[in-house]
């Protein structure tokens, strides 16, 4: 499947996301719920380790899309909700590494929010994702 970067003239080119992609005609859309660091057992990995917790967290959020008959590179849009902006910051060298274990240069649309906290105790963040499966 060949996603469409939506880039408007003029604007810089972001680093580490997409400003937009289009899905080809005839995909299916694929939303996944906010998926926290569980492994199979619902038990947070990575107690305190944001890094761990933020490849997880990914990682759980590919296996939906993989389950779908998708991969990393169909995900359009990943909302990432964390509990302390200021420890995303600071962790940015490990994001980035596994990012790219996960994801390869894939880019999709992204957005960070921090939120007060999340439901699932021991939780440092939820991803939720978009996918568009099969099409052009």
């Amino acid at each position: 499947m060949t996603l469409t970067t939506i880039q408007p003239p003029g604007w810089p080119t972001p680093k580490g996301y997409s400003n937009g992609l289009l899905a080809p005609e005839g995909s299916r859309l694929l939303f996944t719920a906010g998926m926290v660091a569980w492994d199979e057992h619902e038990q947070i990995v990575g107690p305190g380790d944001f890094v761990t917790q933020f490849a997880k967290a990914l990682a759980n959020v590919v296996a939906v899309v993989e389950e779908a008959g998708g991969g990393p590179t169909d995900l359009l849009r990943l909302t990432i909700y964390v509990t302390d902006k200021a420890v995303y910051l600071a962790s940015q060298k490990g994001l980035s590494r596994v990012y790219r274990e996960i994801m390869g240069r894939h880019f999709p649309a992204m957005a960070l929010v921090q939120v007060a906290g999340l439901v699932e105790e021991g939780a440092m963040l939820e991803i939720e994702g978009t996918a568009a499966i099969g099409g052009g």
